[in-house]
Formats: structure tokens, sequence, C-alpha cells
């Protein structure tokens, strides 16, 4: 857990820069710095949430009712974990979605041919004072895709968090 801590303490953005620049541009290569700077945080939130629901008592009467660890953990550990996750995800998803588009951004994104927001933007930038709609449209683009997965991401809060359903 430490190893996590350590990897927390590094900016998502910053560890995804130095992955892509010591890999290289390309998608494949973007996919892994973003899987490496967001893991942690996923490792964090399912430790807790078992710790935390390690010390419930309908785990100790499953527990005393003999119950094996793997029925434990599948029936009550796992659909319990699982609402903190799919929330963590939605928000994780609208930090990459920015982060891959400063990152292509600052040329360290999606090669060129490819079409990404952040290149869209970056090649159009000299062209925004005669031409305004070749940088209004990719970042509204990048606005809503955001604030979609924010949106999405508090309703399934609401909607898993089992304290709100009273």
């Amino acid at each position: 857990m430490r190893l996590m801590d350590v990897l927390l303490a590094i900016p998502q953005t910053l560890m995804a820069i130095c992955i892509v620049a010591a890999l290289g541009q390309g998608a494949f290569n973007l996919l892994i710095a973003m899987s490496a700077s967001t893991v942690p945080k996923f490792v964090r939130i399912v430790r807790s949430s078992v710790l935390s629901l390690k010390q419930e008592e309908y785990i100790e009467a499953a527990r005393a009712c003999g119950t094996g660890d793997g029925r434990i953990i599948y029936r009550h550990v796992l659909p319990n974990v699982l609402g903190p996750i799919i929330v963590q995800a939605t928000i994780t998803m609208a930090l990459t979605i920015l982060t891959i588009s400063s990152l292509s951004f600052i040329g360290l994104g999606v090669p060129t041919p490819e079409p990404e927001w952040g290149t869209i933007l970056s090649d159009n930038k000299g062209q925004m004072r005669y031409n305004p709609h070749l940088c209004t449209i990719p970042g509204l683009a990048i606005l809503l895709s955001v604030i979609a997965m924010n949106l999405i991401g508090d309703g399934l809060r609401d909607a898993l968090d089992p304290k709100l359903k009273n």
C-alpha cells in the first residue's frame, strides 16, 4: 500500500506526461500512461471499502454461520464495493478526457493524422481570431463530455449509495 501512496503523491497529468515522453507518442502508449496513472486511485478505494466492510455486522454474522471466505466476498463484499468503483470510474473518465486532450494539445498525445480534440485545438489556435468556430467546437465537445461524465457519476452515486435509498 505504501507504493500506492507514493504513486498517489504524483499528479496524474505529470505521471502521464512522463510515461508518454518515455514511451513515445501513440494511442497505445497514451492508454498505458492513463491506466498507470489512474490505477492507484482505484486500489485505494477498493482497499478502504473492503476494510470498512470487513467490520460490518452482517459479515461477522455470515462468518459465524460458517460461510466461506469466497462466498462472503462474492455475496456481500463485491456488491458493496462495486458502487464506489463505478462512481470513481465515471469521474476518472472525465479526468482522462481532459488529460488526453491536454497531452494532445502540447504534442504528446495521439499523432496528427488521427483526429483528437486536443490536437484539433492545437492545430487551429492560430486561426482563432478569424475562424473562432475551429477552436470553439472542439472545446465545447470536451466541456460537454466532461460535464456529462460528471453528471453520470453523480447520478450513479445517488442510485448506488445504500444510505440514500431510505
